[in-house]
């Protein structure tokens, strides 16, 4: 017997089955987690949004218009929590006080010279991206990582296909700018 579709599973819950949404959850709660912790790039974060998306899904469902595809909805709904989350952060960051200090680098850790060095790549990568505008990170990392099309974008942001590629453009080229400026000071 072939699995259910998600829009089976969906008509399984509006007809009082719990087991409907349940597949639905362990279907996307991994491709959702990683969703959230690219955009917050924090496990707990991350975790939290997870619980929100199925939250909302959970009371949405009932309304639930199949005109998206239901992964196309969730990611969505995805997307809006993690940038109210990174919103929210800042606005606490700005107003705590105190200032959180890197770990400083003791060059002990055994790791042969390009290995230190692919980590350092990787480190500057990641700051790189976590100071792009929220917009510009999130079409960056649905385009790079997610590898998703323009077309799939501009459906689940109800944005431009051009707007889009517009941001990632821009998005690469601070990327660019900022890992060559880091590796070469």
């Amino acid at each position: 017997m072939a699995p259910k579709t998600d829009l089976e599973l969906v008509d399984d819950f509006r007809r009082g089955h719990v087991e409907g949404f349940n597949e639905l959850v362990r279907r996307y709660q991994e491709k959702v987690y990683w969703i959230a912790r690219r955009v917050v790039g924090s496990h707990d974060d991350a975790d939290d949004i997870v619980q929100d998306v199925f939250v909302r899904v959970y009371r949405g469902l009932k309304d639930f218009r199949s005109e998206s595809g239901f992964y196309t909805w969730v990611y969505r709904i995805t997307v809006n929590l993690s940038l109210n989350a990174i919103r929210t952060k800042r606005v606490k960051d700005f107003l705590r006080l105190d200032d959180v200090e890197e770990p400083a680098y003791d060059g002990n850790d055994g790791q042969p010279d390009s290995a230190i060095l692919q980590d350092e790549y990787k480190a500057v990568l990641e700051r790189a991206i976590d100071r792009l505008p929220p917009k510009q990170k999130l079409v960056f990392m649905m385009r790079y990582f997610d590898e998703i099309p323009y077309e799939e974008m501009a459906k689940i942001l109800s944005k431009s296909v051009g707007g889009l590629k517009a941001n990632y453009f821009h998005a690469l080229k601070k990327i660019q700018e900022y890992v060559r400026r880091e590796l070469n000071s």
